[in-house]
């Protein structure tokens, strides 16, 4: 490996005992550097330096004194180093000592292998107040305000929680639940509630939604479901919805209402199956393309699809649950997530964080397949990403016989010495080829010899004598196009299914893309497949291609079988990571400053790169 590709600008911040380290941005604080590498620190504000509880002592490095220091810490604390590891900013390298947490923190599995810490924004915290007296006459909003600044709380309060707020305090008698969302006072519920707390997590796909209830008091996972996007009437692909917006007066309205739509039947079907009452959700997580999310935001999208590409917003956002039309509680948020460019968005920034790819200590490789490809590389040194135009092959769109991951779609083919083998969605008889089947059936044609290495799809007389003829009787002409038959028309039930040159070729394109913003990145890192130490497929596409065939082709680098791992809906797993833990959100947040977005279009050596994708790699390179 050529190390000269992983330098940075970066700082070295080392946590004592433990002695681990990361590499942070100059002006990082202590406090978020420890969150990126999942290096607990007590808190319960999540590091707004209200609660004085995330101090460290500095054991090399400079940190000023701040006013949080100083109303928090003794004066004893100040002199032997402790600081704030909220209020301390990063400007040279430094190491810190991290005190031993007082109790054993919650933890739940989820994304990658990933042990998350349970520090949700939602806060829950019940409180018995002082009624008011003569000799006491504060407001409710003070009294409520200091009673929870006393717990480690900071909180703010808009016109509608300060509406509700003399009535439910004196109707229970000042025993009362308040619940923040960040800072912000979203409720005050009579009583102790503090055990009844929700959230929900959407992946926000352009084909179909998926929402998780989870559990905020124990990261339990109370219920999922998914549906299909209603915005789908429109167009299939984000385009054709951008389309939508510029040519419809009406359009972005549309559009953003079937989304929310969409989202409140997931979470009216989260809440019959869960037994849980909507106005007990108080916060949700999206995680979607740029696109989906600028959508469900009803903001214009057109930018995002002309040079040069740039969004209208690109941070994370927290916002009112309804003013997106999101039907949970009345004061309920939703967050969603920053974006790493206009093609790589939300939800790879969401799969970052569920596989901690760029905070981990092994090169791995991140690739989301779809109709834009979206690529990461790197660990805790330095990772870059950029998005590929694949188009629609994997999709199963403009393939002959191609269609979405149905029932009767191909999704998987065998062909051995003397017979083809094909597996078929819910077993049900084999009516056309979705994406899957599309690059199984590429890789097996190759590896058995019926298919060349430039892609071109032998006849059945070059064959002829090497071949058993059960296979070359499957090599056919249609039109002077050459084909291979899949399926005939007997054991399909209607046409047969084949496989034409010009799928083939379609193919090509779409993984050659892939495999050009791959050998970019590598380039780009001064690396090579050999440094790889994983390959992450992600999304639903990568979920069920079969590795082998995917190496087979060229879409992956030539590594081990045992480095190639489908990690599923990665998007929606960081979801449910950000609405679990703030400070896991707060990494997701980083992401933009520590994740380098490399911009595909204009690159000189890409056409080069590109050429050299569009054929399939020597069978004997193949580990």
């Amino acid at each position: 490996m050529d190390h000269a590709g992983l330098k940075s600008n970066k700082l070295r911040v080392t946590f004592l005992p433990k002695e681990t380290t990361t590499r942070v941005p100059p002006g990082t604080t202590l406090f978020h550097a420890a969150a990126w590498i999942g290096q607990p620190v007590e808190s319960t504000c999540g590091g707004r330096g209200t609660c004085g509880k995330c101090k460290v002592r500095v054991v090399d490095g400079l940190f000023p004194i701040t006013p949080a220091d100083q109303h928090h810490l003794t004066t004893e604390d100040l002199a032997a180093g402790w600081r704030l590891s909220c209020q301390a900013e990063v400007h040279a390298e430094a190491i810190a000592e991290v005190p031993r947490l007082l109790g054993t923190p919650k933890t739940a599995m989820f994304g990658v292998g990933r042990q998350v810490v349970l520090d949700p924004n939602v806060h829950k915290v019940h409180l018995r107040l002082p009624p008011p007296e003569l000799h006491d006459q504060r407001s409710d909003l003070q009294r409520l305000k200091e009673a929870l600044h006393a717990e480690g709380y900071a909180m703010a309060a808009d016109l509608p929680a300060l509406r509700s707020l003399p009535k439910v305090l004196r109707e229970a008698e000042f025993d009362v639940t308040a619940v923040l969302c960040g800072a912000d006072l979203v409720a005050i519920e009579a009583g102790d509630t503090s055990g009844i707390c929700y959230g929900v997590a959407f992946d926000l796909g352009t084909t179909t939604i998926v929402g998780t209830l989870l559990d905020l008091t124990t990261g339990e996972a109370r219920a999922v479901t998914s549906a299909l996007n209603a915005q789908a009437v429109h167009g299939g692909d984000v385009l054709s919805r951008i389309s939508r917006t510029m040519s419809h007066r009406e359009g972005l309205d549309d559009l953003q209402r079937l989304a929310a739509s969409t989202i409140n039947g997931i979470v009216g079907e989260l809440t019959r199956t869960a037994a849980v009452a909507a106005d007990r959700i108080y916060e949700v997580t999206v995680a979607g393309n740029a696109t989906m999310q600028h959508l469900l935001l009803g903001i214009d999208p057109e930018p995002i699809s002309v040079t040069p590409f740039a969004p209208t917003v690109a941070h994370g956002l927290q916002v009112r649950a309804d003013a997106l039309g999101i039907a949970i509680h009345r004061s309920g948020r939703a967050y969603l997530f920053p974006h790493l460019g206009a093609y790589v968005g939300g939800d790879i920034v969401a799969g970052l964080l569920a596989t901690a790819l760029p905070r981990g200590d092994r090169l791995r490789l991140f690739v989301d397949v779809g109709t834009n490809g979206e690529i990461a590389l790197g660990w805790e040194r330095r990772t870059v990403a950029t998005a590929a135009p694949a188009g629609p092959a994997f999709e199963g769109a403009e393939i002959s016989c191609g269609m979405r991951a149905t029932s009767g779609a191909i999704e998987g083919v065998r062909i051995t010495e003397d017979h083809v083998t094909v597996q078929t969605i819910a077993d049900a008889p084999p009516i056309g080829l979705c994406g899957s089947g599309l690059v199984d059936v590429v890789a097996q044609l190759y590896r058995r010899g019926l298919l060349d290495a430039s892609g071109r799809l032998r006849s059945a007389e070059e064959v002829a004598g090497r071949i058993p003829e059960s296979l070359t009787v499957r090599l056919i002409s249609i039109d002077g196009v050459r084909a291979f038959v899949l399926a005939t028309a007997a054991e399909s039930g209607e046409a047969p299914v084949v496989l034409t040159q010009k799928d083939i070729r379609q193919l090509q394109f779409a993984k050659g893309s892939i495999a050009t913003g791959i050998q970019v990145l590598l380039n780009e890192m001064r690396v090579g497949p050999g440094d790889l130490s994983e390959v992450l497929l992600a999304g639903a596409f990568g979920s069920y291609i079969h590795p082998d065939s995917a190496r087979t082709i060229g879409l992956v680098p030539p590594v081990p079988l045992d480095r190639i791992r489908a990690v599923g809906n990665a998007a929606g797993e960081g979801a449910k990571i950000a609405l679990l833990s703030y400070r896991e959100r707060e990494a997701a947040e980083a992401m933009p400053s520590r994740v380098e977005y490399l911009e595909l279009s204009g690159r000189e050596d890409f056409n080069d790169l590109f050429m050299k994708a569009l054929g399939f790699p020597p069978l004997d390179t193949l580990p």
